[in-house]
Formats: C-alpha cells, structure tokens, sequence
C-alpha cells in the first residue's frame, strides 16, 4: 500500500481545478479536492463569462457541454468595432465556445467532478501549507473550525487563482505587467432587441463589451484608459451611462433592469509564473491571468487543466516520469500561451493602437483569408503568428485607409 493518501491534490475547486480533478479521475487517480468555500452552489463574480471556442474540446471530454446547454448556455460568436475598420463580423462557420454565467458554470462543473469515481471534495478547507521540503509531498489544511488535515499526495496542483497562496508557500513568484485600463460591468436583464451575438469595442485607448448569457442576462462592461478613473469616482452611474451610450450601435439599457449593483475593478495586472516545478502544477488563473477583456480566463482554465493531465496522468506512480510530464506540461502551457499573453499585455497597458494594428483590422473587417485569420488568434486556436504567414500578410499590407468616422 501506498504511503501517500492520493494521487494528487488539487487546491481550488473551480473551473481548473474541477477539471483536473475530474480528468485525473478519469484516468483511475485518487484526488483530493479541496476547497475553501464551504457551499457546493459557491461562484466567481469577477468573470466575463465568456469561455473561448479553443475549450471547447475539453468541455466536451469533460461531459460538460451538454449540461451547459441544458441550462441556456449561449453558443457564442464575437463581433469587434474599431475606429479603424468598423464592424468585423464573426464567420457564420466560426467554432463556438459558451457564453454562461459562473453561477451556472461552477455549481455545474464542481458537481459534475464530486460525482467523479476517486474524487474526494473537501468543502470548507482552506491549504495552509506544503508537505516536504525540497519537493511537495502533499498540502496540510484547515477548516473553520480550526481542525487541521495532512493531505500527502504525488502531486499538488495549485488551482487557486492569480493570488495563489500555493505559489506563494512553494516561493513560486509571478511577473506581474500592468494594466493601462479599469473595468466596471453589470449584469442587465431585458436588453432589446435580444441577441445571442457578443460584441467588442475597441476605441483607441478605452474598451468595451456586451456578453450575453442564459437567464436573458447580458454582461455589459466599460473599459476605460486609467486617466478616467477621476471621472468614475466623481459619478460612477453617470461616467458609466455615458460610456454605454456612446458606443457605435451600443445596448440600449433604457427597458432593461440592472440585477445588484455596478462591479468594478480598478486595478487587475496581468500576472504569469513557470506552469510547473517537481512535484508541483499550476493551472488557470495561478498559471497565468491575462487581461479578463479578451475573455481568455475560463477557456485558458479548462485548457490547461487537460494539458496537465495529458502530460502527467499516466505516469503518477513514478517520481521521476512525473517530473518528466511536469516540465512537458511547462514547456507546452509556455509555448501554446506566452505569445498570446505578451501580446494582450500589450495592448492591455493601454498604448495607443499602431499601424500595423490599424491595417489589420481594416484587412479582417473586409477581406475572408484575414479574417478567418483574425478569429483564430481571437478565438485562442491558433498563434499570433499565424497573421505573418505571406498570404495573410499581403493581404493586411494591402488594406486601404478608412475613414475614421464612418460606422458598419
């Protein structure tokens, strides 16, 4: 028998950590999952809600997706709006990922994977420290009652988001790069005419965007370069509506109902650490948290729970081949995201959209081979590189001016 209690333990009992938890299990581990919020109906408020179509893959092995559908999950295509092309419509043939709500999403996943064989969920335990010195042999936790547990496992997996305290007890720093933007959103209910399509404003410095969800909810948020924050806190509702309105072919919220109060979140850098260590992974949020404008949170969770698992899960019962998955998995979240990340940094800190930016979307607003281009990179399935292969290049190269004033 085993000296360790499990296979592994996961640390954090939403979208990533639900998903290794559950693909683990699948694959015949025994996993701990534990989770500091004690109610299985617990959900994340700071979220877009929008989950990229390259997830989609994973949410399908996951059984995910038809429990999604079940409960009005909206398939989602993304409309974009610059100064610089007006509207870039999303292909009707584009893969879709899900627009749902995490109050929907989580309590559905983190059932989904307690009901998992092998799956063991500690609701109401909070990780307060790593077994082991030089290599993790498991985390001690605690409840609320101040009982404590020693957890030894073969592998920790750190799915407790970008302020990880797992990180932080294994010295495990992030990069942090700042962001150039605030947000504040609600959640509307009875936005007219109703659509199932999402829409981005990009207006060169401030953002926006209009998700809608199931429950005839729609996610409306404001963007705003940091030089605004004065107005925001001077007259939030006010500087808020105002924004809204002024967006080319905006919502109208006049017939709508705001459900609570206006969220906001003034300060959100953008934060990435090495995927993983000896005996020790990191995934979603506590690998890598983007900028939550381009919506890539969720689908990057689920993503980089089922890479790990790929990498690792059949080689749990050998120290050394578990190594050896952990730095396969490393090197592919670093290879499959870094570019992605750097460049929505870059664009995140709020800098002024460039030429090249500029005859890109002016390419993708009107020309097929650009677009479909544009949506794979916007869609997370292909590399930013994939906009320097020479045909597409020509292309973007050849886009002409556009009249900054005029509006698709």
């Amino acid at each position: 028998m085993s000296a360790h209690d499990y296979d592994v333990a996961v640390v954090g009992a939403s979208t990533a950590g639900c998903t290794a938890a559950r693909l683990f299990a699948l694959g015949g581990a025994r996993v701990a999952l534990v989770e500091k919020r004690p109610a299985m109906d617990a959900y994340k408020t700071v979220c877009t809600h929008f989950i990229q179509s390259s997830a989609r893959p994973t949410i399908e092995k996951l059984g995910l997706a038809p429990l999604l559908q079940d409960h009005g999950a909206i398939d989602n295509a993304v409309d974009l709006w610059t100064r610089h092309s007006g509207w870039i419509r999303s292909s009707p043939d584009a893969p879709r990922g899900f627009n749902v709500t995490r109050r929907t999403l989580d309590p559905l996943l983190r059932e989904l994977a307690a009901g998992t064989p092998g799956v063991e969920l500690l609701s109401g335990w909070t990780a307060t420290g790593l077994i082991g010195d030089d290599r993790p042999e498991g985390v001690t936790i605690e409840n609320t009652a101040h009982e404590q547990r020693s957890l030894r496992a073969r592998l920790v997996v750190a799915a407790d988001g970008r302020d990880s305290k797992i990180a932080l007890l294994a010295g495990a720093e992030g990069r942090e790069r700042p962001h150039g933007r605030f947000f504040y959103w609600g959640y509307w209910r009875g936005i007219r005419p109703a659509t199932d399509r999402s829409k981005m404003w990009i207006l060169d410095p401030d953002c926006a965007y209009t998700f809608p969800n199931e429950d005839d909810l729609t996610v409306v948020l404001v963007g705003p370069h940091r030089d605004r924050v004065g107005d925001f806190r001077a007259d939030l509702e006010g500087a808020y509506h105002r924004m809204v309105n002024s967006l080319p072919e905006g919502p109208d919220l006049r017939g709508a109902e705001l459900q609570g109060k206006l969220l906001g979140k003034l300060d959100l850098p953008s934060v990435m650490r090495p995927a993983a260590k000896p005996g020790l992974a990191f995934v979603g949020d506590a690998a890598l948290a983007s900028d939550p404008l381009w919506g890539v949170g969720c689908g990057w969770a689920f993503q980089s729970a089922d890479w790990l698992v790929q990498e690792t899960g059949d080689a749990l019962d050998d120290p050394s081949r578990l190594d050896a998955g952990l730095e396969r998995y490393r090197r592919a979240h670093r290879r499959r995201l870094l570019p992605h990340h750097m460049m929505i940094s870059d664009i995140s800190s709020g800098r002024p959209i460039n030429p090249i930016e500029r005859r890109l979307y002016r390419a993708a607003a009107r020309d097929q081979v650009v677009r479909h281009a544009f949506e794979r990179v916007g869609s997370r399935r292909s590399s930013p590189a994939v906009v320097l292969h020479p045909r597409v290049l020509a292309r973007v190269i050849a886009a002409r001016p556009r009249r900054p004033s005029a509006v698709h």
